[in-house]
């Protein structure tokens, strides 16, 4: 990564730059046995569709705050980046009420509802599926984002010195995330996380710090269904150098 990156968006673009083939994120999910893998490009790609979508459609901008009621999933780790490009607020699991737009699973959309602003709806299916049918008062992401363009240009500049990210009540800049991310990660490592987003230990381990490291990581959802052996054998076969289940 280079010295230059201020905010998260600007270390996936150094990501990208250097080897845009690479794996960046693998999820898992083991209560349906998915399993999807991202290259950089790919995962770029998604953060790039993302944005235009809530800079365009959604009317977004530098300043705006962005609850995102969503668990530990690749399209969680998307919205982040995505929100990191346009300048928003992402605050993870904050308050509906407050928010200038928000962005829910199906496990969350009764809560999501207080939200004034534009509500965005993930139904977290496998292969980025949408609803059977769209949730009333919410814009189905899985039919919104596929036809959104798939290179990004911010209206207004982002300010790393600004507020870009909140989780557990505590508001960061997008430099101070960058900083962290580096400080918490290691080199290339590939990182097994299991823990949930609501945290910055989560979210480190589960997108930040592999990112700032030129790492990657293996995200898995639900976790605790898989066995002692089965999660050996995934560390084995996903060539994972570091483990983070919080067990």
């Amino acid at each position: 990564m280079n010295a230059t990156d201020r905010t998260p968006a600007d270390l996936l673009r150094s990501a990208l730059a250097a080897d845009p083939g690479r794996p960046l994120v693998t999820f898992y999910d083991d209560a349906t046995g998915e399993r999807v893998e991202l290259s950089v490009a790919t995962f770029a790609n998604w953060v790039a569709k993302t944005a235009n979508l809530l800079q365009g459609d959604l009317g977004a901008g530098p300043g705006d705050r962005v609850v995102l009621l969503l668990p530990a999933h690749w399209q969680t780790a998307v919205w982040l980046l995505a929100c990191s490009s346009v300048g928003v607020v992402a605050d993870v699991g904050g308050d509906p009420t407050a928010a200038d737009a928000v962005v829910s699973g199906p496990e969350s959309l009764e809560a999501a509802r207080a939200c004034r602003g534009e509500r965005v709806a993930l139904a977290l299916r496998p292969l980025g599926g949408r609803f059977p049918q769209t949730p009333a008062g919410f814009a189905d992401y899985a039919v919104e984002v596929p036809s959104q363009g798939d290179r990004f240009v911010a209206f207004s500049p982002v300010d790393p010195e600004e507020p870009a990210l909140v989780v557990g009540g505590v508001e960061s800049t997008g430099a101070q995330v960058v900083e962290r991310a580096r400080a918490d990660g290691e080199a290339g490592a590939r990182v097994l996380s299991g823990l949930s987003y609501d945290t910055w230990e989560g979210l480190s381990a589960g997108l930040y710090a592999p990112l700032a490291s030129g790492g990657s990581v293996v995200l898995c959802r639900n976790l605790a269904e898989l066995s002692a052996e089965s999660l050996a054998k995934r560390v084995e076969s996903e060539r994972v150098t570091v483990t983070r289940t919080g067990q």
